[in-house]
């Protein structure tokens, strides 16, 4: 049995519900019953529900085999695990900031001041590199506060979007560490369970799906060439006779398919148009297995 461990809840719990769905393992139950384990579509493969920043020691510990949690937690923990996978979400920042009013204007000015973080083995490592002498204190929460009540001169602490920094009047003046939710594996599980790796290949195959798009589209024949100028396939374009007849006069017609960047869909598809191509479909794609 595999025993993969995610988290709970926060901002990290729905999105790793949603890719192990479209992976083809869907969990029943669980987080939403106050239940600690659930099942999937593999009965060899169940969930664990755990706090974000304690998988990566489960995983460590063995007490999962394979956990899902966000790369700023896996270093601050120093936690020794294979990360296999970036799932490219829950992208954050850890953010060097200070009072909007502050006179520091970049990391080198704290010296011998005082930074307020949950993430104190990361913002040791930063002011260490840099050469400067702080003050660490760790803080379970609320860090935001603590400049404006005297705890801190500054503060090390997660940001998305700014805005709760903006809410509480700081300003970022320097990136700690950029972080997403990476699929890790405990090191002697890997070596004895194959189908860690399969886990890892459905989770990379959605990802995969994600950034491309299915193309069909009919394709006079005297149009073929200029058509296959234009598509950049991942293998070049399958194409096949249609043998419904001839359309757009008496010109014998091909269906061609190819798989896109989704980033190139506008471009592409407009350029197709120009070059020929007629009854255009963009489909999106669920899984491309490698």
């Amino acid at each position: 049995m595999i025993r993969i461990a995610i988290p709970n809840k926060g901002r990290l719990f729905e999105p790793t519900i949603s890719i192990f769905k479209d992976a083809g393992l869907p969990i029943s139950g669980g987080a939403e019953s106050r239940k600690l384990f659930a099942k999937t579509a593999d009965p060899d493969i169940h969930i664990l529900f755990a706090r974000a920043a304690d998988i990566p020691e489960y995983v460590q510990d063995g007490a999962a085999d394979v956990g899902i949690t966000g790369m700023d937690l896996i270093t601050e923990r120093g936690a020794s695990v294979e990360a296999l996978l970036d799932l490219k979400f829950g992208k954050a920042s850890l953010v060097l900031a200070v009072p909007e009013e502050s006179i520091f204007q970049k990391a080198q000015d704290l010296e011998g001041k005082k930074i307020a973080t949950e993430f104190p083995e990361i913002t040791s490592q930063y002011f260490e590199k840099l050469g400067v002498n702080v003050n660490v204190i760790k803080v379970s929460g609320a860090c935001e506060m603590t400049p404006h009540v005297g705890i801190a001169d500054a503060i090390v602490d997660i940001s998305s979007s700014g805005t709760t920094l903006m809410i509480n009047h700081l300003k970022a003046i320097d990136t700690v560490f950029s972080s997403s939710v990476y699929l890790i594996a405990n090191k002697e599980s890997l070596k004895a369970k194959d189908k860690i790796l399969d886990i890892k290949t459905a989770l990379e195959s959605v990802l995969n799906a994600k950034k491309r798009r299915y193309l069909m589209m009919n394709v006079p024949e005297t149009s073929l060439n200029a058509v296959k100028e234009v598509l950049p396939g991942m293998s070049g374009p399958t194409v096949m006779k249609v043998e419904s007849g001839k359309y757009y006069g008496e010109e014998s017609i091909l269906a061609v398919h190819a798989v896109v960047d989704t980033d190139l869909i506008f471009t592409i598809v407009n350029k197709l148009k120009k070059v020929g191509a007629r009854d255009i479909l963009v489909v999106p794609i669920e899984r491309i297995m490698p």
